[in-house]
């Protein structure tokens, strides 16, 4: 049903032109030796994910967000709605937010590829 859009390809780790390979060498994000270990080019499509040199240093900036985000949605959830005194909410976002860290980072990525790569359209056709 997403097949076809950048939310299909961010939160699966498909390439974002054919969507079709992994974009990582290891599909489990809590292996700390690979959690950002990526394949240089897709094996279908032959897209080269690294454009440039550092390329991956803008998805810092999209990591920030989403972390700011999560830290400001677990605030609401435990603070206003469970109402949970500051230091328990402070342990809440922490520990959410370390937990969720390979996920954050490797959701980065994708969205950060996702902003240059566009969607081949022929690839859906030969499904």
């Amino acid at each position: 049903m997403l097949k076809g859009t950048k939310l299909y390809s961010s939160l699966y780790s498909k390439c974002p032109v054919c969507h079709k390979d992994d974009l990582y060498v290891n599909k489990n994000s809590y292996v700390p030796q690979t959690i950002l270990k990526m394949h240089d080019r897709c094996n279908n499509c032959n897209t080269k994910y690294a454009i440039e040199p550092s390329f991956f240093y803008g998805a810092m900036y999209v990591s920030y967000t989403l972390g700011v985000a999560l830290g400001v949605a677990l605030f609401v959830i435990s603070y206003f709605f469970l109402e949970l005194d500051f230091l328990p909410t402070f342990f809440i976002i922490s520990g959410g937010i370390i937990l969720l860290l390979p996920l954050i980072m490797r959701l980065s990525r994708n969205i950060w590829l996702n902003i240059f790569f566009k969607f081949d359209k022929t690839y859906l056709q030969n499904d």
